[in-house]
């Protein structure tokens, strides 16, 4: 695979996982600030991994 492509699925995953964080909590607002924030730390996390994973 290319490394945009591995970079934009990171981002996807990242971003789909962080958001869903705090539903562990009780918090099944998608657009709650809580939500938003872990979808972009998860986001940044997925940019990173699939970066890395494309430079193996």
């Amino acid at each position: 695979m290319q490394t945009p492509s591995i970079v934009w699925v990171g981002l996807g995953v990242g971003s789909a996982i962080g958001g869903a964080i705090p539903m562990l909590w009780g918090d099944y607002n998608f657009l709650s600030f809580s939500s938003m924030f872990f979808g972009a730390v998860g986001a940044f996390a997925g940019i990173w991994v699939g970066y890395r994973l494309s430079q193996m």
